[in-house]
This record gives C-alpha cells, sequence and structure tokens, in this order.
C-alpha cells in the first residue's frame, strides 16, 4: 500500500507545541500537509503562556523540508479562534482539516471541586473546540470537504476519579462529533472522535508501566487516518493506546417494554434491561425513535 499523503492539504492542529499535538503536526507536515501550528504555551493547568512553543513545532517542520505557521491564541478566546482559521485561508487558500487537541487539567475530587476549575476545563476542551470548529466547519461547508477530529479520553467515555470537569467536558466532545455527523455528512465533512492514552506532559507519572509503551506516535497513526481523504468513517469513536486500537459505541440493549410501566416493573426486569445480549449502535436519534416506535407496535395498547 503506498504512503497516504497530504499533499495541498492545510491542517489546524491545536495545543500543537508538546505532546499529541506536536506528533501530529509533526506527521502531516511530514506527509505533505500545510499546518497552522496552535499553541498558547501555557503549563499543563492552564496558567501562563510561551510564544515559542509553537515556533519551536514549526521550525521543526520547516528544518525536514515541511511547511507551517504558528499560532500562539487560546481556544477560549472566540475572535481568535475564528483569526486562526482566517490565517490558515489567508496563509494556504484553504482548510481541510481541524485537529482539537488543546486540553488542560484541574483534577480535584469532586467534594473539593470548585466552579473556577470546572469552568476553565470546560472552556478549553469543549467550548474551545467549539470556538475553532464553527468558523472551520463554516468554510469546510462552502468547499464541500473537511475532516474533523475531536479528542476525547477513556475519562470521558468511562469516567475518572478526580476528573468530573475533564470528563465531561470529553463525553460532551463526542456528543459534539456525533451531532456534527448529523450535518456535515452531507457536504463532505466527517467528523471522528478519538479516546487516546499516551505518554504526555499532562498524563506524566500516572501510567505506570504502561508509559514506557504508550507513545504521542500511536495516536497520531489513528488521527492521521481520521483526517485523510480516504477515511470515510463519520460520528465514530476510537479508542487507541500503545498501539491498539479498538472501536467504543454507545449501544442500547433491547430492554423491556409494557405500556403499564410502573416501579416494580423496573426492578422486577432489571436483570432483562441491562443484559447487553442483542444490542443495537444506534446512528443517531432517529434510530433510538424507531425502536420506540417499534415496541410500541409490538405492544399494542
Amino acid at each position: 500500500m503506498s504512503e497516504l499523503r497530504f499533499d495541498e492539504r492545510v491542517a489546524i492542529i491545536t495545543g500543537a507545541g508538546n505532546g499529541l499535538g506536536k506528533a501530529h503536526a509533526l506527521e502531516l507536515a511530514r506527509r505533505g500537509a500545510m499546518v497552522v501550528v496552535n499553541d498558547l504555551g501555557g503549563a499543563v493547568d492552564g496558567a501562563g503562556n510561551d510564544s515559542t512553543a509553537a515556533q519551536v513545532v514549526v521550525d521543526e517542520i520547516v528544518a525536514a523540508g515541511g511547511i507551517a505557521v504558528a499560532n500562539t491564541s487560546s481556544v477560549t478566546d472566540p475572535a481568535a479562534a475564528k483569526a486562526m482559521v482566517d490565517q490558515a485561508i489567508d496563509e494556504f487558500g484553504r482548510l481541510d482539516i481541524v485537529v482539537n487537541n488543546a486540553g488542560i487539567l484541574r483534577d480535584k475530587a469532586f467534594h473539593n471541586s470548585t466552579l473556577e476549575n470546572w469552568q476553565a476545563v470546560i472552556d478549553v476542551h469543549l467550548t474551545g473546540a467549539y470556538n475553532v470548529t464553527l468558523p472551520a466547519f463554516q468554510h469546510m461547508r462552502e468547499q464541500g470537504y473537511g475532516r474533523i477530529v475531536m479528542t476525547s479520553s477513556p475519562a470521558g467515555l468511562y469516567g475518572n476519579f478526580g476528573q468530573t470537569n475533564y470528563s465531561s467536558a470529553k463525553m460532551g466532545l463526542v456528543g459534539f462529533a456525533r451531532a456534527i455527523k448529523q450535518e456535515g455528512g452531507r457536504k463532505g465533512i466527517l467528523a471522528n472522535v478519538i479516546a487516546p492514552t499516551a505518554d504526555t506532559r499532562m498524563t506524566e507519572g500516572l501510567l505506570g508501566t504502561l508509559a514506557d509503551d504508550s507513545k504521542p506516535e500511536h495516536i497520531t497513526a489513528v488521527v492521521g487516518y481520521l483526517c485523510h481523504e480516504s477515511c470515510d468513517l463519520n460520528g465514530e469513536i476510537l479508542a487507541c493506546a500503545a498501539g491498539r486500537v479498538a472501536r467504543a459505541f454507545v449501544g442500547v440493549t433491547p430492554g423491556i417494554f409494557d405500556r403499564n410501566l410502573s416501579i416494580d416493573t423496573v426492578a422486577d426486569n432489571i436483570a432483562e434491561i441491562m443484559n447487553e445480549e442483542g444490542y443495537t449502535v444506534p446512528e443517531g436519534v432517529g434510530d433510538e425513535m424507531k425502536l420506540i416506535l417499534a415496541g410500541l407496535k409490538a405492544n399494542p395498547a
């Protein structure tokens, strides 16, 4: 199989000064993409800024013969996020790829959590992705093509102690991508989600023995595929770590149907409700409605 290339494609990668974002930027550029490397240069908790973080990655790309420009805006600023999209279009003539990767951590057990830390994490991960994706999506609709990748997390899919803010934001990105799937697919815009685990500064000291085998490049391989024009997945979640790639999904069990449903009926049938055998994976809200209508038809009043 020939190498998948991104020649003439233009990508924005947020939070690309370190870790996963840097790996994504380097690899897409190596394969021919023109890249806007965005990074505020803040600490893991979002504090401070360093305008050199993005430029260092750009310099590495250029030194290797690639094409890239730096952007040091915060994704939490809607005007700056739009300006980032405008920068890509002004510099390179189009925008084909957005990888929403920027993130921070403000971990606290829930009983010690604060609204400030909640809002800070939501603002970067979820609202930041909105701020960048909206103007990008508008441009992609006009050109009839786009690839969008949301960076979720196992913590978003399954929850994690001390990360109510982070888990909520990361699961929010799943719903975000699933909605874009519904609106963008007919316009040639595909949106997918990764749930990665990798050894980066955000997971430093957390992965134990898994760290040595969990390289950012493993995640980049998945992101690169989802960004490529040959990819036809839409609204999917790919869990990835240490070279493992698997589909994650939201499914629904057959459950029970009782037009006279009561608390007691639920209690008596909870094992059947929870039984995963015969589950389905709805493509959207419409599929869930079909299951309800089918149940009504099979259980007339």
